[in-house]
């Protein structure tokens, strides 16, 4: 049953989670300003004044399980207990894609130059646009589930 409505909700979970590696879905910019201190550091993200998703191996990664994980818990759909597992789980990616560029974009922030204006990009709603689709496809899952055993019990 592909056309249910969870299985729309997790489709656009992995849709906003692959839609990260669009260059013009950065999570942060840096329009103008003083980059020189932050070119000079070894491991720095914000050297091109571009944070993107692709800028750090672990984030990458994440992001590439966390989509993953929603086209597998769409293609799920007649186990509907691993289906709403496997959803806890891609909340917790999709959590820890977000704390996970924020620590990094600290990191790097700490070494710009005082009074280096910051531009927080479109990027950092698609982790939260996937979050809120995928708790509603849990919940929604959950709601089938609940549904088919009271039928169940009626047999």
């Amino acid at each position: 049953m592909i056309q249910r409505i969870q299985s729309i909700f997790l489709f656009l979970a992995a849709l906003f989670m692959g839609l990260l590696f669009l260059p013009a879905m950065s999570f942060i910019t840096i329009p103008f300003g003083d980059l020189s201190a932050i070119q000079k550091t070894e491991q720095a993200m914000l050297g091109d004044a571009v944070f993107e998703v692709t800028d750090h191996v672990v984030l990458l990664i994440l992001t590439v399980v966390c989509i993953g994980l929603a086209l597998a818990a769409l293609f799920l759909f007649k186990n509907r207990p691993l289906q709403i597992k496997l959803g806890r789980f891609l909340v917790i990616g999709i959590v820890l894609v977000v704390l996970l560029s924020v620590l990094l974009f600290y990191m790097d922030y700490k070494v710009l130059a005082a009074g280096t204006e910051v531009s927080v990009e479109y990027g950092y709603l698609l982790p939260i646009a996937a979050l809120i689709v995928t708790v509603l496809a849990i919940r929604y899952i959950g709601k089938d589930e609940k549904l088919v055993r009271s039928a169940d019990r009626l047999r």
